[in-house]
């Protein structure tokens, strides 16, 4: 048996006090004996050598040790940005090369740890942190001893994303060295978004502050941006290249707008991906203008108004019109309302701020003259919402469907008001409608809902719109249509109120009336014909809503611009739903023909692509504290590699040095006293005799 190493061991017999105690008496001695030179005194402190040398119990240990192969670690970036130019083919030829290279070390482990960035479901790029090398080989070098590390050779661009991380952790306890793959010099025009605000209010603008970066550019040299609001061209702004510019966006609806800004190409481009931007901004209404006219009083005119008072997002405006201007009965004006009916200020100068008006059993009295009937026609369909709850006047000579109203009205009236006790049901479409579908009590299309009856209803020919809701023998009783840009409802009948006060176990009166108003306002969760997604991680959930029985299949364009086809399936009345996982970051694009949606899968300008020029700078501090080397493939090809020893220098010119550490395991031991007793016993008693016939000479 060879045996690799040995070393010296002491075991004493007695205590070390003990020992120690010795050997001290024994140099005194010896120094007394010296001043009085004394005959045979070294033999004498020979022997008491002899004797401490016993009681420390000397023996020689030999180790059996079986070395341990050191761990070169290979770091090969996969990340999106790879892909430009030459930068692939060079990474894969680098490789190669130290891998046979690295093969000859017989002493030598090599693991390959492959660094994925901006890539949905992969650790190594989170959504918002690009591509992180070190998390990645901090993973990887988990059950690796640092004293076997020889160290790790990258192959990337450069673009890493935590290589501070790495820094604060301690960096590694080997040498680091990076081989480049890109050019030097390289320039690459980029579209940065530099604020933008959570949300907005509806019907306002939002600022967005951007800069185009291009080093290939001059300063202030105009660029053109195209934006466009959720998929939709809006306008194309110039900014001034390498300088922070605000750009002003309208946000029309509620809910989330979807913004695009895309630069022109530069002159010398490695990748138009990050010439747009993409930025989501949530559209959030200030207090809801309501304003509610009334005609005669009635029992329901209250729950409008109760209705509209308990929310707290609503601003009510509310005038009820008791009698004609015309009627002189004597009574003094100044008893005829609490104020003034400030007809022009509502319904000419500041028509356009009320974002709901509601007519209440309204009737032609002369208040409003045809020119500001006209003005609310114009105002619906520039984009305004109107509701006409009827009452039995909108039968008669004085209904409004007899004004310029009856233009954007979807029904008119035939003169017959039908009392009598009724239950309200849902059409075919009502149920498959969001304003009115799954309505609690509604019940299924063969058995009557379980609501309480109304005894009222007016009769009419609907001309447009979607009759969501019947009464007496299938006649509509109310009516959702769009006019224009805008929204109007009717309700042929003015007892909904009797839901509110629970008659026959009532109705789902509020819930009915707060969906009507909020569709109404274009509130976009109320939409019936719409295209939703919501996403979790990297699975989006695609929504379909429909008032038609039949789903046209959904293309999903990725954020590479390849396209994948997927089918929803019908899961409850006029909605169809399906799940798809992308493996992509970024935006993308659903369309069914009809309808387009934007929706973002991870960060919406992942940080993969924020700058894509090769660069030694975000990896420098990680080679300088580690003593690896930074070496450009586009120079001089692919650098030799050597083993040095701990302490050397570990980077040269056209070289990269891997730590040869000489680690190893003690899998034997043998133990051989120095001393054994006998041998111990002979050289005492020699040295005695010795020593005793020195002296009686």
């Amino acid at each position: 048996m060879i045996w690799d190493a040995f070393s010296l061991s002491l075991a004493p017999l007695v205590d070390w006090r003990l020992v120690a105690a010795l050997g001290a008496l024994t140099l005194v001695l010896l120094g007394w004996g010296l001043s009085r030179r004394a005959s045979g005194i070294w033999w004498r402190a020979l022997m008491l050598g002899l004797v401490l040398a016993a009681l420390a119990n000397p023996s020689l240990i030999a180790e059996r040790r079986d070395p341990k192969p050191d761990v070169a670690v290979l770091a090969i970036d996969e990340s999106q940005s790879q892909k430009i130019g030459e930068r692939s083919k060079r990474r894969d030829e680098a490789i190669e090369s130290l891998r046979k290279t690295l093969a000859g070390y017989r002493d030598l482990e090599v693991r390959e740890v492959k660094v994925h960035g901006a890539k949905a479901g992969r650790r190594a790029a989170s959504d918002e942190g690009g591509t992180r090398m070190m998390t990645t080989l901090a993973e990887a070098l988990a059950d690796v001893p640092k004293r076997r590390l020889a160290g790790v050779v990258a192959v990337t661009d450069g673009q890493v994303h935590d290589g501070a991380d790495a820094i604060a952790r301690g960096g590694l306890p080997a040498p680091f060295h990076v081989l480049l793959t890109g050019e030097r010099g390289e320039a690459d025009r980029r579209l940065t978004v530099d604020r933008v605000p959570a949300f907005g209010m509806v019907g306002k603008t939002v600022r967005v502050d951007v800069t185009v970066r291009d080093e290939a550019a001059v300063d202030n040299e105009p660029v053109a941006i195209e934006i466009r609001r959720d998929g939709k061209p809006l306008r194309v702004v110039q900014v001034p290249v390498n300088t922070e510019q605000g750009i002003d966006v309208l946000l029309e609806h509620g809910g989330q707008t979807v913004i695009e800004l895309l630069a022109t190409p530069g002159p010398r481009e490695l990748t138009t991906v990050n010439n747009r931007a993409v930025i989501a901004v949530n559209g959030v209404r200030d207090r809801l203008r309501v304003l509610l006219v009334s005609g005669s009083p009635h029992a329901g005119e209250r729950t409008w108004r109760d209705l509209l008072k308990a929310d707290p997002s609503v601003d009510l405006v509310h005038f009820t019109i008791l009698r004609p201007p015309e009627k002189q009965d004597g009574t003094p004006i100044r008893e005829l309302s609490l104020i003034a009916f400030p007809i022009r200020e509502l319904f000419e100068l500041k028509l356009e701020e009320f974002d709901l008006i509601i007519f209440d059993r309204y009737r032609r009295r002369g208040v409003l003259p045809r020119a500001y009937l006209n003005n609310i026609v114009e105002y619906v369909r520039n984009g305004g919402a109107l509701l006409e709850a009827s009452g039995p006047t909108f039968a008669t000579r004085l209904s409004l469907a007899r004004t310029p109203l009856g233009q954007i009205l979807p029904a008119a009236p035939t003169g017959m008001v039908v009392e009598r006790g009724y239950r309200p049901r849902l059409t075919e479409i009502g149920r498959r409608h969001p304003v009115t579908a799954d309505l609690l009590g509604a019940g299924d299309a063969d058995n009557e809902p379980g609501w309480g009856r109304w005894f009222r209803q007016i009769d009419a020919l609907p001309e447009r719109g979607a009759t969501v809701m019947t009464g007496v023998e299938g006649r509509p009783l109310v009516i959702l249509d769009r006019v224009g840009k805008g929204r109007v409802a009717h309700i042929l009948s003015d007892h909904m109120w009797l839901w509110s006060r629970g008659y026959e176990g009532g109705g789902p009166q509020a819930e009915m009336l707060r969906r009507t108003s909020h569709w109404l306002m274009r509130e976009p969760e109320l939409e019936e014909n719409d295209l939703k997604a919501n996403v979790s991680g990297n699975m989006i959930e695609i929504i379909r809503r429909s008032l038609e029985e039949s789903f046209e299949d959904i293309t999903i364009t990725l954020p590479d611009d390849s396209e994948v086809v997927v089918t929803p399936i019908p899961d409850g009345p006029g909605r169809a739903s399906v799940t798809y996982e992308s493996d992509q970051l970024g935006l993308h694009r659903l369309s069914d023909g009809d309808l387009d949606r934007l929706v973002a899968v991870g960060a919406l300008n992942p940080v993969e692509f924020a700058d894509v020029r090769t660069t030694a700078a975000v990896l420098s501090e990680v080679t300088s504290a580690t003593g690896g080397g930074v070496h450009w493939l586009s120079d001089g090809g692919v650098p030799g590699v050597r083993r040095v020893r701990e302490g050397r220098n570990a980077a040269g010119h056209d070289w990269v040095g891997l730590v040869a550490n000489g680690d190893y395991v003690v899998t034997g031991l043998r133990t051989v006293p120095l001393l054994p007793g006998l041998v111990l016993l002979l050289l005492v008693s020699t040295v005695a005799m010795v020593t005793w016939r020195r002296e009686g000479n």
